[in-house]
C-alpha cells in the first residue's frame, strides 16, 4: 500500500484495509523520513519507488501487488517503469501520471486554493471533508465516518508528517508537472493489468487524468464512482475493497 501525499499509515482507512487483509497480506508502511519511519525523504519519484522494492526485498518479497494512492499512485505507475518484474499487478487510485493535456474545466490541476488548504501545517477534520469528499450530504456524512474510524486507533496520529518530508515529496510530484516530463506517454510501455479508479469529482487529481490513464495503458481498467471525490476509496470502502480482490485474483 503505497500513501499518499502527507499520509501516514493511521490514514489508511480500516475497513478498506481490513476487507482486503481478509484474503490477503497488507503490507502499511511510512516511507524514510515520514511519520514512524527514519531516514531520509527522497525528492524524487523514483527513489519513492525504489524504496518500495526495497521494502518488499527486504521482506523476502520477489513480486508483489501495489496499490497506490494519490501521489502514492503516481509512484506505482514510477515503479511499474522502474522495476516492471517486482510487481504482478498495480491499483491506481484517485491519482494522475503528472501532466495531461488539455484545457477542459475537469482537466484543471488542483488550485490555489485547493493546495493551500493541503498544505497548511496542520489540517483539521474540516479539510480532509473539503479535500477528499464532495459537498454532498451523503459524501460529507461518509467523511465522518471515515474519520471517526481512524480515530478509534489507540495511537492514531502519534506521528505525523513533518514538513521536510512533504516537501521533499511535493517536489518529486512536480518532477512530472510539465508534458516533456510526465508519465502519461510512458504508460503504453506498461503490460502489467492495472486497475485505475477515482471519485466523479477530484479536486485534488483531477478524474479526467484517470480516463487519459486508462486510455494509455494497454491492460487498463477503469472505475469511477458517483458522488465521491479524491476520497472515494474510504467513501465506498467495501465496494472498493471487493473490486481490488476481484482485480487481483
Amino acid at each position: 500500500m503505497i500513501n499518499r501525499f502527507r499520509g501516514t499509515m493511521d490514514h489508511w482507512d480500516p475497513l478498506l484495509v481490513d476487507r482486503i487483509a481478509a484474503e490477503r497480506r497488507v503490507i502499511l508502511f511510512d516511507q524514510p523520513g515520514f511519520a514512524r519511519s527514519v531516514g531520509t525523504p527522497p525528492d524524487h519519484l523514483s527513489g519513492f519507488a525504489a524504496n518500495v522494492v526495497a521494502l518488499a526485498r527486504a521482506l523476502g518479497i520477489a513480486q508483489f501487488d501495489a496499490f497506490g494512492f494519490s501521489m502514492g499512485g503516481t509512484v506505482a505507475l514510477q515503479l511499474l517503469l522502474d522495476h516492471p518484474r517486482a510487481v504482478r499487478r498495480a491499483v491506481v487510485a484517485g491519482s494522475a501520471p503528472g501532466h495531461v493535456p488539455g484545457d477542459l474545466p475537469s482537466n484543471q490541476p488542483a488550485g490555489q486554493e485547493v493546495w493551500s488548504v493541503a498544505t497548511k501545517p496542520v489540517n483539521s477534520d474540516e479539510d480532509f471533508l473539503y479535500l477528499f469528499f464532495e459537498p454532498s450530504p451523503a459524501s460529507q456524512q461518509a467523511g465522518r465516518d471515515y474519520l471517526a474510524r481512524l480515530a478509534g486507533r489507540a495511537d492514531a496520529f502519534s506521528h505525523q508528517v513533518d514538513a521536510q518530508a512533504w516537501q521533499a515529496q511535493l517536489k518529486s510530484a512536480m518532477g512530472v508537472r510539465e508534458a516533456a516530463t510526465s508519465l502519461l506517454p510512458r504508460l503504453k510501455e506498461i503490460g502489467h493489468p492495472v486497475l485505475v479508479a477515482n471519485g466523479r469529482h477530484d479536486i485534488m487529481a483531477p478524474t479526467y487524468a484517470s480516463y487519459a490513464m486508462a486510455q494509455e495503458l494497454p491492460r487498463g481498467w477503469l472505475k469511477v464512482f458517483p458522488d465521491a471525490g479524491h476520497g472515494f476509496l474510504f467513501q465506498h470502502a467495501q465496494e472498493f475493497a471487493d473490486d481490488v480482490l476481484r482485480f487481483l485474483r
